[in-house]
């Protein structure tokens, strides 16, 4: 769950999904274990504490929302239940008078508490976005009580953050501090954090950093720093630092079966964060690389199915934007993002974030792997837009095979496409392949989840027409001693992804 606090329970805050199971305590004699020198933590932080805490604020944000009255239906003229809606909505109005148009009721309003720190002496202060919504009055309260008007200098859903600005008294300068490299930061090293949960102001809690590059699906570019420093409702937007009293993170989320903290904490690592706040600084708002590609994770099977030497890694190409700057370089559907920029692609999580933190404009080596071949093109990144729909996949224009008779390959009742066969499963025309009328539910298949009105592709990369073109296709697969073979399947509007099935 987000960590700020609503005095509106309507409000709704994000939540993480609770942990399947329970954790079973077992208690172990201390006489069993061996020598070993126990951690020990600083003796104590409160010199830490006291150099950083002036930066630290409390966030409270209203939003005042107007209520409007129930609106009689527009009826048409001379209708015989005019008069009777008349009559029923002036009866329900305020003393059974005002109208039937509306009555006046009070505004709504709700309030927010978070926390934020202050990045900048000047008056910039940066917070989680989700601490102050859409909220028309925002207020910077500062450790020593002082309360200032904030403006939204700009904000980003998409890792959640905003930065503000208020207007200092220039007798009185504000405290700012650092944004540290997060990168440096290491399982077991110390952190503290600071913020206002459940409205206490000036909380100091300490704890270890317990993981790096947690992806809680919270967002496209997930990249979070686990804290076991307690976090609770009100410390969002407040800084983690380290023990030289650099920000290494802002609070943002906990998981929690209770409400309150169990240990588990997410901070977003300045690392994604710092970038961010430039832009919005700089732009107010945030202007992301694009690449222009739709792409899937690579598993063991699909590595194997492509012939990937080292395993399962990067990220694999399912369809490519028409007019994106990955097609004018040349990139295809099937190929695997290895590296980009200089920096590997582990898995497919990580080459959003990587592209979007990459200016726009710039010219970048991108590494694939085809056909088992490495290469190396290079990209002039587009700017990605927040009002984008989903990408567009690459047109696959091929012939149009004549109905086929079904053959059956790897669980699947295979067809060609026919007029009638797209009526049937509402296949659009665009999309061209081979048609699967029907899965052995007992198949690897029905396990990738292939169903009746997908269409295969490709098989192994290569382009399929007809049911013999498939099973021509898994035998050539099957004589080069793979064992497995990637499909290109497409659904009944045209959305591709990649699925490797066993052929053993």
């Amino acid at each position: 769950m987000a960590a700020s606090s609503r005095r509106n329970p309507a409000f709704a805050r994000r939540r993480l999904p609770a942990l399947a199971g329970a954790l079973l305590a077992l208690s172990v004699g201390t006489a069993a274990l061996p020598d070993v020198a126990f951690a020990k933590g600083p003796a104590s932080l409160a010199d830490l504490a006291d150099q950083v805490t002036d930066a630290v604020v409390n966030i409270s944000a209203s939003t005042t929302v107007e209520a409007r009255g129930r609106t009689m239906p527009q009826l048409p003229p001379g209708t015989p239940f005019e008069d009777l809606f008349e009559e029923f909505f002036n009866r329900r109005g305020q003393g059974g008078g005002g109208g039937a148009e509306s009555q006046p009721r009070a505004p709504r309003r709700s309030n927010s508490l978070g926390s934020g720190f202050i990045i900048d002496s000047s008056g910039i202060v940066v917070t989680n976005n989700h601490v102050i919504g859409d909220a028309n009055d925002i207020q910077v309260i500062l450790h020593d009580g002082r309360k200032l008007k904030a403006e939204i200098i700009g904000k980003d859903s998409k890792i959640d953050l905003a930065v503000l600005r208020v207007k200092p008294d220039p007798d009185r300068p504000l405290k700012s501090v650092p944004l540290g490299d997060s990168d440096k930061m290491r399982p077991g090293d110390w952190v503290i954090a600071i913020g206002n949960p459940f409205g206490l102001g000036g909380s100091v809690s300490a704890g270890i950093v317990s993981a790096r590059g947690r992806n809680i699906e919270s967002g496209p570019y997930d990249n979070y720093i686990q804290t076991d420093a307690a976090i609770n409702k009100g410390n969002s937007g407040g800084p983690l630092f380290n023990m030289d009293g650099e920000v290494i993170g802002i609070n943002t989320a906990i998981l929690s079966p209770t409400g309150g903290s169990v240990g588990i904490g997410f901070a977003v690592p300045t690392a994604t964060a710092g970038p961010v706040i430039d832009q919005l600084r700089q732009f107010g708002e945030v202007r992301r690389g694009w690449l222009g590609v739709r792409i899937q994770n690579v598993d063991d099977t699909t590595a194997e199915a492509l012939g990937l030497k080292g395993g399962a890694r990067g990220a694999l190409i399912a369809g490519v934007d028409e007019k994106g700057p990955a097609k004018t370089a040349g990139l295809e559907v099937g190929d695997v993002i290895t590296k980009f920029n200089g920096a590997e692609v582990k898995s497919s999580s990580d080459l959003p974030r990587i592209v979007a933190s990459t200016p726009v404009g710039k010219v970048v080596d991108v590494t694939t792997v085809r056909k088992g071949q490495e290469q190396t093109k290079q990209v002039t990144l587009g700017r990605l837009e927040d009002s984008d729909k989903p990408q567009q996949q690459a047109a696959l224009n091929r012939p149009q095979p004549e109905a086929d008779v079904t053959r059956q390959a790897l669980g699947l009742n295979l067809s060609g496409l026919s007029d009638e066969s797209r009526k049937r499963f509402g296949v659009k025309e665009s999309v061209k392949g081979v048609l699967v009328t029907r899965v052995d539910p007992n198949s690897n298949a029905a396990d990738k989840r292939i169903q009746p009105g997908d269409v295969i592709v490709e098989v192994g990369q290569e382009a399929v027409n007809a049911p013999a073109d498939v099973t021509r296709r898994i035998d050539q697969i099957k004589k080069d001693g793979r064992k497995s073979a990637l499909l290109l399947v497409a659904n009944k509007d045209g959305e591709v992804r990649f699925v490797a099935l066993s052929l053993e």
